[in-house]
């Protein structure tokens, strides 16, 4: 995995939400976010607040449930949203059975607990790891990824808030 090139402070749940809202209509298909780290660090949220973020733009309202027990929740945004939790899977093999091989280059696909597709992720995917600080009242979360997911940040990232 390449080093972070970014860390950012997240003092609250609604700094992760605007997090995701920043990034959220900057995505299109084939952009792969593998979300890390620990139970209850903000990748749920984070994912939620995105996809909520792509159906408001359409104007639209859902209810986005974790996928903890479905694996998958599969959203038309505009361009499909696959919002995956592997904790449960055993094996790499099973991600490929629920069509990631597919979901990996026609949609946004929100990856909760990567590790689970051992060598299966995109080259091209960027990674966020969300730790807890201040005994889990905020988070703190690094980005890696390539030379473009670098650039295309910097511009979301550095953008005046629309």
């Amino acid at each position: 995995m390449s080093q972070p090139f970014l860390f950012l402070d997240l003092p609250d749940a609604d700094a992760t939400a605007h997090l995701a809202q920043q990034i959220a209509p900057a995505l299109q298909a084939g952009d792969v976010l593998l979300l890390e780290g620990p139970i209850g660090a903000g990748k749920t949220h984070f994912a939620r607040s995105l996809i909520q973020h792509r159906l408001a733009m359409l104007g639209r309202h859902e209810d986005v449930p974790s996928p903890t027990f479905t694996l998958v929740q599969v959203y038309d945004a505009g361009t499909e949203i696959w919002h995956a939790d592997l904790y449960r899977l055993s094996h790499p093999d099973e991600a490929l059975e629920l069509g990631f091989d597919e979901a990996f280059e026609t949609a946004i696909c929100l990856i909760e607990w990567p590790d689970r597709l051992a060598g299966l992720a995109p080259d091209t995917a960027l990674t966020l790891r969300f730790e807890t600080t201040d005994e889990g009242a905020a988070r703190r979360v690094a980005f890696s990824g390539n030379a473009v997911w670098q650039d295309r940040l910097r511009h979301i990232l550095d953008a005046p808030d629309g």
